[in-house]
């Protein structure tokens, strides 16, 4: 059973990997920060929490984001496949 001390410790942990995620991605786009705080594997709503935004437009732009990255695959691999019948 975890001690009093160890919930301590992760609270502050976790408010050290906060303020690195905010200050790592300062300067940045707003779906940018979306984009690499996803990957480092946060969750939308502790995204909405760090951005000052709303879960919402955390899950909205994620969905953008997988439908382009989706489509340029597609385009690309449609590119090459005409390449190999030329």
């Amino acid at each position: 059973m975890p001690l009093q001390s160890d919930h301590l410790i992760l609270d502050k942990i976790d408010k050290i990997l906060r303020v690195l995620a905010v200050l790592a991605t300062k300067g940045m786009k707003q779906r940018e920060q979306i984009a690499l705080l996803n990957q480092a594997g946060l969750k939308p709503k502790d995204i909405a929490d760090l951005l000052g935004t709303s879960s919402n437009t955390v899950r909205v732009e994620l969905v953008a984001l997988r439908k382009t990255g989706s489509s340029k695959k597609r385009r690309k691999a449609t590119k090459h496949s005409r390449k190999s019948y030329a």
